[in-house]
This record gives C-alpha cells, sequence and structure tokens, in this order.
C-alpha cells in the first residue's frame, strides 16, 4: 500500500532515534493513511488519505 495521501501529498519522512544514552539509529516516519472510498471528479475511487485530511473536511465520502 502506497504511503502517500492523495488531497495533501504526505508521504513518509526520514528521521532518528536517539536513545537516553544519545545513541543515533536511523528510522522512517509514516503518516496515518487510509484507504476509503471518496468521490473524486464526481466518480466514486478508493484513494489513500492521512486521517488529516479526513478530519479536516477535504474529502468526500462516499
Amino acid at each position: 500500500m502506497s504511503k502517500i495521501c492523495v488531497v495533501c501529498g504526505k508521504k513518509p519522512t526520514a528521521g532518528r532515534n536517539v536513545s537516553h544514552s544519545h545513541r543515533v539509529t536511523n528510522r522512517t516516519i509514516y503518516p496515518n493513511v487510509q484507504k476509503v472510498t471518496a468521490v473524486v471528479d464526481g466518480s466514486v475511487k478508493r484513494v489513500n488519505v492521512c486521517t488529516k485530511c479526513m478530519k479536516a473536511g477535504k474529502v468526500q465520502r462516499a
């Protein structure tokens, strides 16, 4: 499943885990992307949308 939001374009970003002893390792931070049925250009499609866009009302659910 693609982790990119269709509405805002939010995608995974790179970050770092820093422990208490300050040992640093790389990590990937994923957005909360869900598959929803939404109306896109007048037709119903299944699209990947982040939950912030759903909560903001940027997506019309089918």
